[in-house]
């Protein structure tokens, strides 16, 4: 059977290969989804430098498809300058580590999260039936791949859920969370639907970069 490629190009054995191979990566064991887990990925220095510039530009977050639930998404959100850096060497070593052409690669965002605020349950695709789909997903396809990386630790809450498979992964600074938003054989996958938890205590922050099928822009 023919493989399907990935956004990097390569297809989702070579690029599960490749983070398998890297020290420290961890695999979460599970048929249902492929998910990854690397500690310490960034620097605590690094991540201050990121949160000052999420604090600099943060906005309201926002979400494709309004579902009528004010409250389903309420962190705030940056776009952070892909020119910059700081950021440049983020999506430099992202790119790295997981092998994905960086042209396929959105800009990185960045969130924030005060006491109360949460990202109920979510996948990180678009659903094809979904009324903005042709607009967001018209030039460089869905999104396959996802690297989530957490900046701080909050002092209670702000927990990453995935539902399917019972796991629930603690804010660390520096650590990168990479999981393929789709099945082995292309089909987009339900089960990496994920909760970002409400933050009890403190403030969490945390980076996302996302891979389309096609090169971005």
């Amino acid at each position: 059977m023919a493989t399907v490629p990935t956004a990097s190009g390569l297809d989702p054995t070579e690029a599960v290969a490749r983070l398998s191979a890297r020290a420290g990566v961890q695999r979460v064991p599970s048929p249902k989804l492929t998910l990854f887990l690397h500690r310490g990925f960034l620097e605590p220095e690094l991540c201050v430098e990121l949160i000052a510039r999420i604090d600099a530009r943060r906005r309201p977050s926002t979400i494709s498809d309004s579902n009528g639930d004010a409250a389903y998404r309420t962190s705030e959100t940056c776009d952070l300058d892909p020119a910059d850096p700081v950021v440049a060497e983020v999506d430099r070593r992202i790119a790295e580590i997981t092998g994905f052409d960086p042209a396929h690669g959105e800009p990185i965002q960045g969130q924030r999260y005060a006491v109360g605020q949460e990202f109920k349950a979510h996948t990180d695709y678009f659903e094809p039936q979904g009324v903005d789909f042709h607009r967001y997903c018209s030039v460089a396809g869905n999104r396959t791949w996802t690297a989530m990386i957490y900046l701080n630790e909050p002092e209670a809450g702000g927990a990453t859920r995935f539902k399917a498979i019972d796991k629930i992964v603690q804010p660390e600074t520096g650590k990168l969370l990479a999981w393929n938003n789709r099945r082995a054989d292309g089909s987009l996958n339900p089960a990496t639907m994920h909760q970002g938890m409400k933050v009890r205590a403190g403030v969490k922050y945390v980076i996302t970069k996302w891979f389309r099928e096609r090169p971005w822009g």
